[in-house]
């Protein structure tokens, strides 16, 4: 239960980050709401992770799937460049996660 818990945290970490860069800088509402629900609850997840997992793997994993889906998102709504190496490195990083995963 608690790499479930810690994959979804990952994923609302992305969340925030994505709604903190279109809160523009917490001058609008809704991107701001999203942030502080979304922060709260992924450092809560992760919180709930480290009581059964090793504090280093917790921490790689969750702030890897959050910064390859922020990366991602970007990349898909044309906010940040998509090329091969950039492509190349994420997967390194996915790749990092699965093998902290296999290690566990």
């Amino acid at each position: 239960m608690s790499w479930v818990v810690l994959v979804v945290s990952g994923v609302l970490e992305a969340v925030w980050a994505t709604a903190l860069g279109k809160s523009e800088g917490f001058s609008r509402l809704a991107p701001s709401i999203v942030f502080v629900v979304a922060l709260i609850a992924s450092m809560g997840g992760l919180a709930y992770a480290m009581r059964e997992l090793p504090l280093g793997t917790s921490y790689a994993v969750w702030v890897g799937i959050g910064a390859v889906l922020t990366v991602l998102y970007a990349m898909a709504t044309g906010t940040e460049s998509v090329s091969v190496l950039k492509i190349l490195f994420l997967a390194m990083i996915v790749g990092g996660v699965v093998g902290l995963k296999a290690l566990h």
